[in-house]
């Protein structure tokens, strides 16, 4: 408790113009005297800590020492507060936790919220990206059954990188030692994550970009969609950042581009989640593929 005491003085100090040790002694819940030798350890660690005499004296820091809060505005620190605040709530990280409690001695406006961010964990398993942090931080190799876009069911064990939150869902990357190589796995779709006692020693290369490069356009296509009135904020949700024309009766047409919408089974799955609110215009193939998909829908349920 001491070292998180001291820490925390600091920060304060480094906030606050003169601190007293009443104050100081009230707010951790020990004795004046403790606060003097607490400070005596300040100095001790090469802080310059000073003493300020009369009714309103206390502690200090000098002047030339203080943190410039004009390299961090309060807007900035409130924003770091809440990315990690967020992160808080998925990672019981105790390294984190205290980083928001020392932003917090910062921040003067910490009531004013303008930003809020929800990473939603709901696709995962319970506790499964604690365990998977845990297994990259341990350096620990992970095993796990996967299923993969073509509904194939492997098992894999993984040396995994790290994390990454993307398109709403959190992403593996790691080393795959049954592929020999990297590989990027979609954390909803891992199964009995075991992490196993095995550590591994190499040094990985980390993927600065999981996305596709903008300076490769090769196989990107236009999809086109007319949607209903009544569907417009389904639709919305999906592809607001798109091109979008609206019709005198109301319906709109998205324009948006997609990497091989033809393969893309994500869009596949989004299309038909729109039902008879949305109709694809082009590629003209892409008509069939929905038609074939919505066929096979109706003969599961023939017998209903």
């Amino acid at each position: 408790m001491k070292l998180e005491r001291l820490i925390s003085i600091i920060f304060k100090l480094l906030h606050n113009e003169i601190l007293s040790a009443s104050s100081l002694a009230d707010e951790f819940q020990v004795s004046s005297r403790t606060i003097y030798r607490d400070i005596e350890a300040i100095c001790a660690a090469g802080i310059p800590v000073v003493s300020y005499q009369g009714t309103n004296g206390g502690f200090g820091i000098i002047e030339g020492y203080k943190f410039d809060k004009s390299l961090m505005g309060s807007y900035d620190v409130l924003n770091l507060i809440t990315v990690l605040s967020s992160l808080l709530s998925i990672f019981e990280d105790k390294e984190v936790e205290q980083t928001i409690d020392r932003l917090k001695l910062l921040d003067t406006n910490s009531n004013n919220k303008t930003l809020l961010v929800d990473l939603d964990s709901n696709r995962t398993e319970p506790n499964s990206l604690m365990n998977l942090r845990n297994a990259i931080n341990d350096q620990r190799v992970i095993s796990f059954d996967y299923v993969s876009n073509k509904n194939e069911l492997t098992s894999r064990q993984l040396e995994p990188i790290h994390l990454h939150y993307k398109f709403r869902n959190w992403y593996l990357y790691g080393y795959c030692r049954e592929r020999h190589n990297y590989r990027e796995f979609r954390v909803s779709r891992m199964m009995s994550i075991t992490l196993t006692k095995e550590k591994f020693l190499r040094n990985h290369d980390i993927k600065d970009e999981l996305s596709y490069s903008n300076n490769n356009i090769d196989g990107f296509e236009d999809v086109v969609i007319w949607v209903n009135p009544n569907s417009l904020a389904e639709v919305l949700d999906q592809f607001q950042n798109s091109s979008k024309v609206i019709n005198g009766d109301g319906s709109m047409i998205f324009t948006f581009s997609v990497y091989k919408p033809l393969h893309a089974g994500w869009l596949k799955s989004i299309l038909l989640s729109f039902g008879s609110g949305a109709k694809i215009i082009k590629p003209v193939e892409l008509q069939s593929i929905i038609l074939n998909e919505a066929k096979k829908i109706i003969k599961v349920y023939q017998d209903v």
